[in-house]
């Protein structure tokens, strides 16, 4: 079975910086599409970055665009997210998603993920 399991979140204050990091099982991560979303309290989840497979092309969304920095390590089967100058409204809960096929265009859409991880809780004050 795929299994993503999603850690380094926590309490930082504005400024400060994250790295998550998302470890994959059951498949090998460098095939899949890898992607991270997040989810505030009363708000929809939103697409924050992707990677392509074998860590090619990178998409981010508009709110974290020079700030955030995802990429694959394909030794230890990880993907990470770097997340620099934090700011208050980036707190939620950051997802992990993969799949193997997504089209380029939607690589932020939560439709075409059909593996989550359960999530790590990022709060920014």
């Amino acid at each position: 079975d795929v299994q993503l399991v999603e850690s380094g979140g926590g309490s930082v204050q504005a400024g400060g910086a994250l790295r998550l990091s998302c470890a994959a099982s059951g498949y090998t991560a460098s095939t899949y599409v890898m992607g991270w979303f997040r989810q505030a309290p009363g708000k929809a989840r939103e697409g924050v970055a992707a990677i392509s497979s074998g860590g090619g092309a990178t998409a981010y969304g508009d709110s974290v665009k020079g700030r955030f920095t995802i990429s694959g390590d394909n030794h230890e089967n990880t993907t990470h997210l770097q997340m620099n100058n934090l700011k208050p409204e980036d707190t939620a809960m950051y997802y992990c998603a993969a799949d193997t096929i997504v089209r380029e265009a939607s690589r932020l859409r939560i439709s075409e993920y059909g593996y989550w991880g359960l999530g790590t809780q990022v709060t920014v004050s």
